[in-house]
């Protein structure tokens, strides 16, 4: 981020270490022998891509005004039908749609041009589609405190976005790749989750383009692969093994995500059945040949990661049945 201190300068004297240089050119190189890919899977999406409109979506009739300069109705909390598990993974999910504008400039700087910068344009216009949607659902059956909504809004986004320091356009590819899919699962659990058949439809809408999205840049993971096979390696295991939702900057997040977890929205077990190991076997990461010493590294390093996230999840699963059990004790006796 810029600084905010107007009297800082950069040092022109220093001069860019000769490794950085050769890295970027190697980067510049991947990306200019990547665009063919990237222009025949744009085609692919706009071909296969169904176009649909939020407003069809929304069940507007349950609308009315709240308070303030119309005179409306303050929102109150009987007014929240939605299990509360599905109010909190709504609002992350639509929390993490809002900050698209910082997501947008992250992958933009690698380029605005050509195929990369239609897809870019392309993605941005179909996830805000997403936030649109989620947020008038939400408004439109008075779901959640519009306030502490909005206040939550400004939050995160006035908290902005930044890439992980030495995440290459690579690694955003191979990131997006995984973090479509989850997102995919997230909405479409969390549709099942609200008992409300026009949330699942609606859910069921916005997953779709997730997974179009997923397809996309795996597709582009697969042909790096073939182009600089460790690198590629490479990139994958860092987003693998330090993977996070976008969404991980939300206030009290890991509540959240914990609640999310345990109602069995997106949890470890989904993660590495649902998430990982599906694109880690469709870009065949553990029979493909041709590595170097560094690929190779790499591919171990992953190898060994995923093993553990797999015990990880079976942990989790025994420990959330434990939790489940206490609650619905719990809730038993406060019933007689």
């Amino acid at each position: 981020m810029p600084s905010s201190d107007l009297s800082a300068r950069p040092d022109l004297s220093a001069r860019p270490d000769p490794a950085d240089r050769s890295a970027a050119r190697a980067e510049s190189s991947l990306l200019a022998e990547l665009q063919p890919v990237v222009e025949s899977n744009l085609h692919r999406h706009l071909d296969v891509a169904k176009e649909w409109f939020p407003h069809e979506y929304i069940p507007w009739g349950e609308g009315r005004d709240f308070e303030g300069p119309l005179g409306g109705e303050a929102w109150t909390q009987d007014e929240a039908k939605l299990p509360e598990v599905a109010r909190t993974s709504l609002v992350v999910n639509l929390l993490t749609e809002d900050n698209l504008p910082g997501y947008h400039f992250a992958v933009a700087e690698f380029g605005k041009d050509g195929a990369w910068g239609n897809w870019v344009n392309r993605w941005t216009a179909e996830e805000a589609r997403h936030g649109i949607a989620l947020r008038d659902y939400l408004l439109a059956t008075r779901a959640v405190d519009p306030r502490a909504l909005e206040r939550a809004r400004m939050a995160h986004m006035s908290a902005g976005y930044d890439r992980p320091d030495g995440f290459s356009a690579l690694h955003a590819i191979a990131y997006a790749s995984f973090q479509e899919l989850a997102t995919r699962i997230s909405h479409r659990n969390t549709g099942h989750v609200s008992a409300d058949p026009v949330c699942d439809a609606l859910l069921a809408r916005i997953a779709a383009d997730e997974n179009l999205h997923m397809v996309f840049y795996r597709n582009l993971v697969d042909a790096a692969f073939e182009l600089a096979p460790d690198k590629a390696m490479e990139a994958v295991r860092d987003v693998v093994t330090g993977f996070e939702m976008p969404g991980s900057t939300i206030k009290d997040f890991g509540r959240k995500s914990a609640e999310i977890a345990i109602a069995g929205i997106y949890d470890l077990r989904l993660h590495h059945d649902s998430v990982v190991m599906p694109i880690l076997r469709n870009l065949r990461v553990f029979e493909r040949g041709g590595f170097g010493p560094a690929g190779e590294a790499a591919r171990e390093e992953l190898a060994a990661f995923v093993a553990r996230l797999d015990s990880q999840a079976t942990s989790f699963t025994d420990r959330r049945e434990g939790i489940r059990a206490s609650r619905a004790k719990r809730a038993a006796a406060v019933a007689v």
